[in-house]
């Protein structure tokens, strides 16, 4: 990547860290443009690991950017794309099904602020049981916004497990910015 912004390098890395060699589709929440996906290729190539992989986002314009995002192989690095309103509850849509998923990652989409923890909470079904979330908040707004309380929350009534909180930094050393994010890492119980 020749930017500075590495924030879907070090959710993919978090998550791949974790999820093994998974097999099963996993969501890209807030795919933009493909960053996550083509970080998630990158770091485990070699490793035997063929990620499915689905993404949502709400702009037409970066759906058409992730589409067009290919492996080395030359193949789609999604293997499905789909337009959605984030505010909108995700699991009434039937492209979205709850419990489809092995794993659910997001790196920019509770970057800005615009987005509060209640998206977060709905994310939660769309995992199975067992399925590993990397989910990249802008680290102000995760105490501010209250997403720590949600997730909490979400902990303490045995819908999650494992919360494991990590900070990391959105740009590279040496950029003109120098936010953090918090990852959090948890599993669907």
């Amino acid at each position: 990547m020749t930017s500075g912004y590495i924030i879907p390098d070090q959710v993919a890395e978090e998550f791949a860290d974790l999820a093994g060699h998974v097999h099963e589709p996993v969501l890209d929440v807030g795919c933009g443009t493909g960053l996550v996906a083509v970080a998630l290729r990158r770091d485990t190539a070699g490793e035997g690991v063929e990620w499915v992989i689905d993404g949502v986002d709400s702009s037409a314009a970066m759906l058409a950017e992730a589409g067009s995002r290919r492996g080395p192989d030359g193949k789609p690095l999604y293997r499905q794309l789909v337009q959605a309103d984030l505010t909108e509850p995700l699991g009434d849509r039937d492209d979205l099904a709850p419990g489809s998923y092995a794993g659910v990652l997001s790196s920019g989409t509770f970057g800005a602020g615009d987005l509060g923890p209640q998206l977060l909470r709905a994310l939660i079904p769309l995992g199975r049981p067992g399925a590993l979330f990397a989910i990249g908040i802008d680290a102000e707004h995760f105490q501010e916004r209250g997403f720590a309380e949600v997730l909490d929350d979400e902990r303490t009534a045995g819908r999650i497990r494992g919360l494991d909180p990590r900070i990391v930094e959105v740009d590279r050393p040496g950029s003109s910015h120098s936010d953090q994010a918090v990852v959090a890492i948890f599993r669907r119980s």
